[in-house]
C-alpha cells in the first residue's frame, strides 16, 4: 500500500471519527477530543511497538524488557494506554479513566507534555448527561481502534501522522468559521510564508502568534539539515495545547511553544531581554480589537518606540513585536496582514512611515480574497528585510517590490486555494526581484514617498486590461443583417404552423 493511500485511509478514518460529535458538540470543541485521541492513539501504538520489540529481543530476560523500556525518551505507565482504556470503554466512568490516563502520562512525560492535555472527557456541559457522554466516548474509543487507524511505526510513518494531524485541523478550521483564525492557517499560505522567510541552517525561527504551530513546521521543512530551532507563542491555551501536539507528531519535540499573551506578556525572552530571531513568520488575528493599547506606553522592552498603534486595531502592534525580535543587520520577518495596514493614516501610517524610511520593507505582495476559512477579504504579506539596514550585506537597496498575485487562485466551492504553480511564481518572482507586466513592480523609495507613504498596491502595479476597441460601423451592419434574418425565420414559422392548422 502506498504511504498516499494510507494518509487518505487515516485522514478518512480520522474525519469519520467527528461524526460521533457533529450537532453535539460545536467544532470549536469537538476537535480537542478528537486530536487529544489520536494522539492518545499514536503515542499508545508507538509504545506498544517498542513493548512487543524489547519483549521478543529479551524473550528469555523479561527484566531487560522492563530495563530497556524505563530508559525510552518518552513513557506510557503501565494501566495508562489507549488498550487499557479501550478494554475498560463499557464501564459507567469511562471518562474519568481516560482523563486519568492521559493525567498518568503527562507526570511521566512533563518535559514533553505539561500542560497538553487540556480536555476533560468526564465534561457535561461538552459530552452530555452520563449515559449519553459514556455512549459516545465507547464509540470514539471503537472508531479510533479500527485497523484502518492502527499507527504503528511499522505500519505509518511520523509524517504521515502529522499530516493527518494538519489535515483534522484544516477540516475543523473550515466547521469553525471565523474561530479558525485562533488556531489554524491555510496549508497553501503556510508554505508560501515559509517559502518568501526562507530560513537556512542554523537559523533560530519563530513564530509570535503561532495558532496550533503549522506555521512553524512548514518554515522547518524549508531547512535542508535539522539544524534550525523553533520558537512560538500562542494566547489560547487550548490552541498551544494543539501546537504542542503537533510538534510531537512532526517530531519537533524540542520546539520552544510559550503560552501567553505575546503583546502584553512576551515569554520568549533571553537574560531579561526579548529573544532575537533569524526568521520571524506570523500570521496574527486580522485588525485584534483588544490588544492591550492601554499597556503599550508603558511596555519594558520598548517595542512601540515607532508609535503606538490606535485603540482597537493591533495590526501594528504584532507588527512592532516582529520587528523588534528580528536580528539586527541579517534577520527576516513575513506577516500576514489585512490590507488596511497598506493605507491606513494617522499613527499607522507614521508607524508605517517610519519603516520605510528606515529601509526595513522588502515586499508588499497581494493574496487572492477568500483564502481564509475565518474571512473572506483578501490579505496581503510585509517582507521586512534588516539586511537593509546600515552593515547589512543589502543596505544598498532602496527599492520595495511590489507583487499583486490576488488574480491567481484556484476557485473553490467557498474559498479560493494557492496551488504550487501559483506560489513558485511569487517566490520566484520575490527572490529574483523581477518586474513583470501587471504583475509585479520595483518602487523605488522615492516613488513610495511621492505616494505619501501609501502602499496600496493598484498604485504601483497596473493590471489594467483595455477593452477591445468596438468598430460601431460594422456593429450597425451585423445587428441590421441579425433583424433581416429574424424577418425571414418569422415568415417560415408562418407557413409551418399554417400546414399544421395553427391559427396566427
Amino acid at each position: 500500500m502506498t504511504d498516499q493511500l494510507k494518509q487518505n485511509q487515516i485522514n478518512s478514518a480520522a474525519w469519520a471519527a467527528c461524526d460521533i460529535f457533529r450537532g453535539v458538540v460545536d467544532a470549536g470543541n469537538y476537535k480537542d477530543y478528537i486530536l487529544v485521541m489520536l494522539f492518545f492513539k499514536y503515542i499508545s501504538d508507538v509504545w506498544k511497538a517498542h513493548k512487543k520489540e524489547y519483549e521478543e529481543k529479551y524473550k528469555d530476560e523479561p527484566s531487560r524488557t522492563y530495563q530497556q523500556l524505563e530508559r525510552e525518551e518518552f513513557k506510557i505507565p503501565e494501566g495508562a494506554n489507549f488498550y487499557d482504556i479501550l478494554a475498560q470503554k463499557e464501564a459507567y466512568n469511562i471518562g474519568e479513566l481516560i482523563n486519568d490516563a492521559l493525567e498518568q502520562i503527562e507526570k511521566r512525560n512533563l518535559a514533553k507534555l505539561k500542560g497538553v492535555f487540556r480536555v476533560n472527557f468526564n465534561s457535561e456541559s461538552n459530552l452530555g448527561k452520563p449515559a449519553e457522554r459514556n455512549r459516545r466516548l465507547k464509540m470514539l474509543l471503537e472508531v479510533f481502534n479500527k485497523p484502518e487507524l492502527n499507527l504503528s511505526p511499522n505500519r505509518v510513518s511520523e509524517d504521515i501522522i502529522g499530516e493527518c494531524y494538519i489535515y483534522l485541523i484544516s477540516r475543523f478550521a473550515s466547521d469553525a468559521g471565523k474561530k479558525a483564525g485562533e488556531f489554524y492557517t491555510p496549508a497553501a499560505v503556510s508554505t508560501l510564508l515559509a517559502k518568501l522567510a526562507a530560513p537556512k541552517s542554523g537559523d533560530k525561527i519563530c513564530d509570535p502568534a503561532c495558532g496550533s504551530g503549522s506555521l512553524l513546521i512548514k518554515a522547518a521543512r524549508e531547512v535542508e539539515d535539522h539544524n534550525y530551532v523553533l520558537y512560538g507563542q500562542e494566547m489560547t491555551n487550548t490552541t498551544w495545547a494543539l501546537a504542542q501536539m503537533n510538534m510531537f507528531l512532526h517530531s519537533e519535540g524540542g520546539a520552544h511553544i510559550y503560552w501567553g499573551d505575546t503583546l502584553n506578556h512576551p515569554a520568549i525572552l533571553e537574560k531579561d531581554k526579548l529573544m532575537e530571531f533569524d526568521i520571524v513568520v506570523a500570521n496574527p488575528p486580522f485588525s485584534l480589537e483588544k490588544w492591550g493599547h492601554e499597556n503599550a506606553a508603558s511596555d519594558e522592552y520598548k517595542r512601540f518606540w515607532r508609535g503606538i498603534p490606535p485603540r482597537g486595531v493591533g495590526d501594528y502592534a504584532f507588527i512592532s513585536h516582529m520587528i523588534e525580535v528580528t536580528k539586527k543587520d541579517t534577520g527576516r520577518a513575513a506577516v500576514v496582514v489585512p490590507h488596511g495596514v497598506l493605507f491606513r493614516g494617522k499613527i499607522e501610517g507614521l508607524i508605517r512611515q517610519s519603516l520605510i524610511d528606515d529601509n526595513l520593507l522588502d515586499a508588499v505582495i497581494g493574496l487572492p480574497a477568500n483564502l481564509f476559512s475565518s474571512t473572506s477579504i483578501p490579505a496581503a504579506i510585509l517582507i521586512f528585510d534588516r539586511s537593509r539596514e546600515l552593515g547589512g550585506k543589502n543596505n544598498q537597496r532602496k527599492d520595495v517590490l511590489f507583487i499583486d498575485a490576488s488574480s491567481f487562485f484556484k476557485a473553490g466551492k467557498g474559498q479560493n486555494y494557492l496551488e504550487i504553480e501559483h506560489i513558485d511564481k511569487i517566490v520566484d518572482t520575490y527572490k529574483n526581484r523581477k518586474v513583470i507586466e501587471k504583475y509585479s513592480h520595483l518602487a523605488s523609495i522615492d516613488e513610495i514617498r511621492k505616494n505619501k507613504y501609501n502602499l496600496n498596491i493598484p498604485r504601483y502595479v497596473d493590471t489594467y486590461e483595455e477593452e477591445e476597441e468596438i468598430d460601431i460601423a460594422e456593429l450597425q451592419k451585423e445587428i441590421q443583417q441579425l433583424e433581416k434574418d429574424l424577418v425571414d425565420i418569422r415568415s417560415q414559422m408562418d407557413v409551418h404552423l399554417k400546414e399544421l392548422g395553427v391559427e396566427i
